[in-house]
């Protein structure tokens, strides 16, 4: 048996090596807790074991097995013991058993992240099932696990995960110093995990991915980085993340070259248009009307002309509006959700108009700005971006155009600064390995 891949296998926390001894003969077992089913490896080993008094007897009970075989020398240890088969070692010999454990709750379709045509499974709450998902995706020796119980109360099961080749120690060991640091009482999500980890208690900008898709895992596991499955929870912990990764989907990876390009281009004028729109509507109102042709600006003006109140006022009013109907959207039951939030948006926007409480265009600005902000992604990322154009809409209603400027100058300086686990945030790759296809070696 190699030694050098059990010692590496040793470093996963899900990895078990057990010996028994029933005072005649002794043998050592090798299997993945994760992959592997102990009902089977009761049934198959450990009970005949105990009634077995020499080794000829218990090589004949595991040559009767039907799921148990010799192992060939020549065979991948490491492939095997993935495949979730256990070894079974009794003196010199070595032996196979297939006892590949199902899973505890049945993985379900992915509903926050949906794609077209990649795969439609999502994680379960239960962690050793994630694992083991994760497992069969990535079956490389290397893919190793770590175990932690986060909350002094709750003692959660959290396992971090990664590839040991393709991942930088300084960002491994930087994570797990934070994990051990965490002094909360209840830790039930990943979203709380980011929270506690990270160092600045103001930060408004995602810095960590959260996904319930094994195959954005599987893909992030690729480049280098590192994974954090919880219990209790289908959602997990992707770092480092940089800016670029936020405005990804896995439908890149399945689409050709081109189409993938042109969706990323949308995405990213999609975010500029969520973020400045409010305050350029302000400013070409209040301050700037020169900045567009006179034809819009005194169409413009005509349709505000029974709106009693500053540009300012009517932009809140009707963010406000729409920030509700997504927020109810979220709170309503399922079935009745879409339906409340399309009814009143509709009812809503045209009282508004035909009230004169805001104008035609206002009503416009604020349906681009909605769609707008859905096209991204992820929703850590969608939520931020709303936070963002609150501050250029009270700076563009004191300095105008120069105050958008000014605002969408400070924020990129704040991004800028921005770093997770280590890496400059603010990066922006044009041969990212998530949508181009990764190559051997390839890590940030």
């Amino acid at each position: 048996m190699p030694l050098s891949t059990i010692e590496l296998l040793k470093k996963s926390a899900d990895f078990k090596h057990e010996a028994l001894d029933n005072d005649k003969l002794q043998t050592d077992l090798f299997y993945f807790a994760s992959l592997c089913d102990m009902k089977v490896i009761r049934k198959e080993i450990a009970h005949p074991f105990t009634l077995c008094s020499s080794v000829q007897e218990f090589e004949q009970v595991l040559n009767s097995a039907m799921s148990c075989s010799p192992f060939d020398e020549q065979s991948d240890l490491a492939s095997t013991l993935l495949s979730g088969h256990v070894i079974v070692r009794i003196e010199s010999k070595l032996y196979k058993l297939e006892a590949v454990k199902p899973g505890n709750i049945k993985p379900s379709e992915a509903v926050m992240e949906t794609t077209i045509q990649g795969p439609q499974l999502a994680f379960s709450e239960d962690a050793e099932t994630n694992l083991m998902i994760i497992r069969k995706k990535y079956p490389f020796a290397s893919l190793l696990t770590e175990k932690y119980s986060l909350g002094k109360v709750s003692q959660t099961k959290c396992y971090m995960v990664y590839d040991n080749d393709k991942v930088d120690p300084n960002v491994l060991q930087d994570l797990k110093c934070k994990l051990e640091k965490i002094e909360a009482d209840v830790v039930q999500a990943t979203g709380q995990i980011e929270s506690l980890i990270t160092k600045s208690k103001i930060r408004w900008i995602p810095t960590m991915i959260i996904t319930e898709r094994p195959d954005r895992v599987v893909f992030n596991l690729a480049q280098g980085k590192v994974v954090l499955v919880l219990d209790g929870t289908p959602f997990t912990l992707v770092t480092p993340s940089v800016f670029y990764d936020f405005m990804s989907a896995m439908d890149d990876v399945y689409q050709p070259f081109v189409v993938t390009r042109a969706l990323v281009v949308l995405r990213y004028i999609a975010l500029l248009v969520t973020i400045t729109l409010p305050a350029l509507y302000i400013s070409i109102v209040s301050y700037n009307p020169e900045i567009v042709r006179v034809q819009f600006a005194l169409s413009l003006a005509g349709s505000r002309a029974a709106v009693p109140y500053p540009s300012f006022i009517e932009v809140l009013f009707m963010l406000f509006l729409i920030e509700a109907l997504v927020e109810a959207s979220l709170r309503l039951p399922r079935y009745i959700g879409s339906t409340a939030t399309t009814v009143g948006g509709l009812i809503l926007g045209q009282a508004a108009q035909q009230a004169g409480l805001v104008s035609s265009v206002m009503i416009i600005v604020t349906s681009v700005i909605a769609i707008s902000n859905f096209l991204i992604p992820i929703n850590a990322m969608s939520f931020a971006i709303r936070i963002a154009k609150y501050p250029l809409i009270i700076l563009a209603s004191c300095f105008g155009f120069v105050g958008l400027v000014a605002g969408l100058f400070a924020i990129t300086l704040y991004v800028s600064r921005l770093e997770s686990s280590g890496l400059r945030y603010f990066r922006f790759y044009i041969g990212e390995p998530a949508v181009s296809g990764y190559k051997e070696g390839d890590k940030y």
